[in-house]
């Protein structure tokens, strides 16, 4: 594993964004992996060392997220950013063509990405989220996220995640403290918060409706490979079998007793994305 970063051109200047990079930097594949709303490249950590002998995996901390730089504009906080700075890393890894994981938000952007003209996507995994998001969805989001709550300690700290994220799924004692610690900011003084910019949530305020991307989602034409836990509120069952039928026709692949979002991070969940990024076109 290689920290990283680069500056990325956004409305108002640079910002700096950093990166972790596995597998030989020479290697002619490369995956990214891109998180959810208020995670970190960090969460991929054990789906990169699965990919790293065959592939160069390239994990951003998306912009006011981890190690990258928190904007000074907060207004600047959204998908247009989130592109740009996305088509940068692509431009920077030098290869002609990548594969795209993406949970959530994500999975949103490689959708974005993967639906324009020429687009560099190869393959793409979609991580429990679609092109119809539901209000309720939105609304259970905008009761946590931007919050900035102070624990006295890691510890504390991750009992909080395990109950704010407990529908990740069943994970071990060991990878609920990798999410704590790769996700959470030490102050001097010792004590622990969330590790980014509460800003991120300005989107959320004011009346929410829902997301319908469907006019993206018909647009993608790459292999697309959907994953969904059973228990997901965010990517409901009849919006995940619609995106079998449609677009480009996504693989669906439902992990049970999970809700949103599967962390791959479970042997069987990176088996599947495995098979199907290293699978012959």
């Amino acid at each position: 594993m290689r920290p990283r970063h680069l500056h990325c051109l956004g409305p108002h200047g640079f910002h700096r964004i950093a990166y972790t990079e596995w597998g030989e930097p020479d290697a002619t594949r490369v995956v990214v992996c891109v998180h959810g709303l208020t995670r970190t490249g960090r969460d991929f950590d054990f789906l990169a060392q699965a990919l790293a002998t065959q592939c160069r995996v390239l994990c951003p901390d998306v912009a006011g997220r981890g190690h990258s730089d928190w904007l000074t504009q907060k207004e600047d906080y959204g998908y247009p950013l989130y592109l740009s700075d996305m088509a940068a890393l692509i431009a920077r890894a030098g290869v002609e063509q990548v594969d795209w994981v993406g949970t959530s938000m994500g999975g949103l952007i490689g959708m974005m990405l993967a639906a324009q003209p020429h687009s560099p996507i190869r393959r793409l995994v979609v991580n429990d989220v679609g092109p119809f998001i539901p209000r309720a969805s939105l609304e259970r989001i905008a009761k946590h996220v931007g919050k900035a709550p102070t624990f006295a300690g890691i510890d504390a700290f991750e009992q909080y995640l395990r109950q704010v994220a407990a529908p990740f799924g069943p994970l071990t004692d060991d990878q609920w403290r990798h999410l704590a610690m790769h996700s959470s900011r030490r102050y001097d003084d010792g004590t622990v918060t969330v590790s980014y910019d509460p800003a991120i949530a300005n989107p959320f305020s004011g009346e929410l409706r829902d997301v319908v991307l469907w006019p993206v989602w018909d647009t993608i034409s790459c292999p697309t490979l959907l994953l969904r836990g059973t228990q997901s509120d965010l990517l409901l069952a009849h919006t995940a079998q619609e995106m079998t039928q449609r677009g480009p026709r996504a693989r669906l692949v439902e992990f049970e007793g999970i809700g949103h979002a599967p962390m791959l991070m479970a042997d069987d969940q990176i088996a599947v994305v495995r098979e199907f990024l290293l699978a012959e076109a």
